[in-house]
């Protein structure tokens, strides 16, 4: 049976899903505001996430995250009823209200509360709201609260108020509906904060305590709602346990004061219901239609697993291809490969651990959606504290990345979105007097590209100003006033520790700590990252990473008597070139000539130390790789041994970044390759060349 601190986990966990929701369904709103083509169907998914995350609050007693989500409830329901209408406004608050929502559900995951005053000014805007379309309107008005009554006790009908429509209601669970996790308790709660409700238990089916069957449903409800909602609303609270209980609702005449004894009932909290919480039989699904239950049609089945052991079966899948490669090596080194039936084995073999290893990295893989949308909450932030306009737009939403990956990536993504907006955008006023519109655009964008995961995150400001940047690093004495740096070279002075380009410290900036971190985070995960700006259209900056920390595909290469891997993705063709493919540039630098394009050439011997001098190329392989924005290199190595998947072993933590080098791993003989990152080995060997330079030579 799961215990009290399961269920409270499962619910933050529903939490999540739900804000997700949320989110995207005040994004659709916000997307046909201009045109007024949003659904009402959106508001209503927007209405019932915020109300699961509130009815599963309450059993919890957060009180404060039920009290604001009851406010921000009331102005949903004003949108639904068509009494506000959705504008720039209103969906800022919104946007805010479901952000300080985040804030709260965060906090009570932590068992910790936000300062006294926190979110006080956004409660009374969401006020503001409701009472600029209806004068009695109140959104902090209080709940209905019921004193507990123990089962089998007879309970007299309570009046608490009267309303114009009268719903007579009998409501009889079946033991499926207690079996799926659902609280009778909670619909009757729910019933409550419609109108006023008369309750009525029967008891005539409970059994000697002797013979109680906890799981079985023995109580019946009669209920006499008064309201002014309407029936489809009445209906609307049971819409999640359809199927799972006999519900009889009909209108009767108009309500009239009975005098009947009034006893106040408090139904006691209990676990979420999947009512409460849009679980994946409805609720906080985007208004999508409820999927049925059955085995036949109804959702894929779920298990929630603990993230350790998974990450246990992953590092078993390593072990099992190195393994796999252990035992090839050894079949091979007693010239035992020529058995055709040990061959097919070995290769089964090889297939099934790959199969296995694929498996399980999809397990682990999730999409950037939750990252992008926090990112659009720092981009609101940012926008309010530097005064600009600002329009945030994501592309790519549904790629997988491995979910440690997407962890560590938030605060990096935080720096270069908080600096897109504050050094990249410029005020309206300036943008105006530039022909631009007053708004800027941030773009966040993720893509697959060349097996690994590319994220770029753009803006339409001014571009970076080279002259003032250089200026800025000579000041602090990061560089010498007299050297003499391309473009590129300039901005990656950004990435320097203590580089700031602001004139005064911020909320936002002005401390010079920020992009060396960026890169100081990225490069932990094994990936880079690159500036690209052009003057007065902004900025673009990248991070590459790889799909996977685990496990990759790799060519087994000899670099001078040395083995070394290259990611496989990385590589576009391999070539030997003829003497008179390869021409020189400059005193240091060669080239090599691939169908009329010229490609520099590094030999990884030199760049590595394994020899002073470089090699004959023409006697050498050259593995011809491609980097992010396209950039080609020619990589002259030995001999190439084989392709194979090796498993990823980081160095991070036991030794430290390494230049040019992105992990290492275990080979089938024991010994250990290193495995290199093609484009940082480029920029360590000083091979890359202005691309002006090559066109030069290509006319020549």
């Amino acid at each position: 049976m799961s215990t009290a601190n399961d269920i409270r986990q499962t619910f933050f966990q529903e939490c999540d899903e739900l804000l997700e929701a949320l989110d995207d369904g005040l994004n659709e709103i916000d997307d046909g505001i201009s045109d007024d083509t949003f659904s009402i169907d959106t508001i209503n998914a927007v209405f019932r996430a915020v109300h699961s995350i509130k009815g599963g609050a309450a059993a919890f007693g957060l009180d404060a995250l039920v009290h604001f989500a009851h406010q921000f409830e009331t102005v949903l329901d004003a949108m639904r009823a068509g009494d506000l209408r959705p504008n720039e406004e209103s969906m800022k608050v919104c946007h805010r209200a479901a952000d300080h929502l985040n804030d709260l559900v965060a906090a009570g995951r932590e068992n910790r509360t936000l300062p006294g005053d926190s979110g006080g000014d956004l409660a009374a805007r969401l006020a503001s709201l409701v009472s600029a379309t209806s004068p009695s309107a109140d959104a902090g008005e209080s709940e209905p609260t019921f004193d507990f009554v123990p089962l089998g006790v007879a309970v007299s009908p309570i009046t608490i108020e009267t309303g114009p429509t009268t719903f007579d209601i009998r409501f009889k669970p079946a033991r499926a509906l207690y079996a799926s996790g659902n609280d009778s308790a909670l619909l009757l709660r729910e019933l409550g904060e419609l109108g006023a409700v008369s309750v009525e238990a029967e008891t005539g089916r409970l059994p000697e305590f002797d013979l109680l069957d906890p799981a079985e449903a023995y109580i019946a409800w009669e209920l006499t709602l008064t309201t002014d909602e309407s029936e489809r609303a009445v209906r609307e609270v049971f819409e999640f346990v359809e199927g799972m209980c006999e519900l009889d609702i009909s209108v009767a005449s108009r309500a009239e004061a009975n005098g009947a004894q009034t006893v106040p009932i408090q139904l006691a909290p209990q676990a979420p219901t999947q009512a409460e919480t849009g679980s994946t039989r409805g609720g906080g699904n985007n208004g999508a239609p409820r999927e049925k239950t059955s085995d036949s049609d109804g959702p894929k089945a779920t298990v929630r697993v603990n993230l350790d052991l998974v990450d246990r079966l992953i590092n078993m899948v390593g072990e099992l291809v190195i393994n796999q490669a252990v035992l090839t090596q050894c079949v091979k080194d007693a010239g035992l490969l020529d058995r055709g039936d040990l061959s097919t084995s070995l290769a089964e073999f090889r297939n099934l651990a790959r199969d296995i290893q694929e498996s399980v990295m999809a397990i682990r893989a999730q999409s950037v959606k939750p990252l992008f949308q926090r990112m659009a909450r720092i981009v609101r932030e940012a926008a309010e504290l530097s005064g600009k306009e600002t329009e945030f737009v994501t592309e790519g939403e549904t790629t997988e990345v491995d979910k440690t990956i997407i962890e560590r990536l938030v605060d990096p993504l935080t720096h270069m979105i908080r600096n897109a907006v504050d050094h990249g955008l410029e005020t309206p006023e300036d943008r105006i007097a530039a022909g631009k519109p007053a708004t800027g655009r941030v773009t966040l964008s993720a893509a697959h590209r060349s097996g690994r995961v590319l994220i770029e995150v753009s803006d339409d400001g001014a571009g970076i100003n080279r002259p003032k940047v250089f200026q800025i690093a000579v000041d602090k004495g990061l560089i010498p006033p007299d050297v003499q740096l391309k473009e590129s070279e300039i901005d990656n002075l950004l990435f320097l520790p203590g580089f700031s380009t602001a004139s005064q410290v911020s909320n936002l900036s002005g401390r010079g700590v920020g992009m060396d971190v960026v890169r100081s985070a990225i490069q932990k995960l094994g990936g880079r990252v690159s500036i690209q700006s052009q003057r007065g259209k902004g900025t673009t900056m990248s991070i590459s990473l790889p799909l996977t920390l685990a496990v990759l595909d790799g060519m087994v290469v000899d670099v001078a008597g040395q083995t070394m891997v290259v990611p496989i993705t990385a590589i576009v063709e391999t070539l030997r070139p003829k003497p008179g493919d390869i021409h020189p540039l400059g005193a240091d630098n060669l080239v090599v000539s691939v169908r009329n394009k010229l490609v520099p050439v590094i030999d990884l011997g030199v760049v590595f130390g394994h020899r002073t001098a470089p090699a004959a190329i023409s006697d050498m392989v050259v593995l011809l790789v491609e980097s992010d924005n396209h950039t080609s290199w020619a990589l002259a190595v030995d001999q190439i041994f084989d392709q194979r998947q090796v498993v990823i072993k980081g160095l991070e933590s036991n030794y430290g970044h390494v230049p040019g080098v992105a992990a290492a791993t275990i080979l089938g003989d024991g010994n250990i390759a290193l495995i290199i990152d093609p484009e940082e080995t480029a920029h360590r060997s000083g091979a890359v060349i202005d691309p002006g330079d090559l066109a030069l030579l290509d006319e020549v």
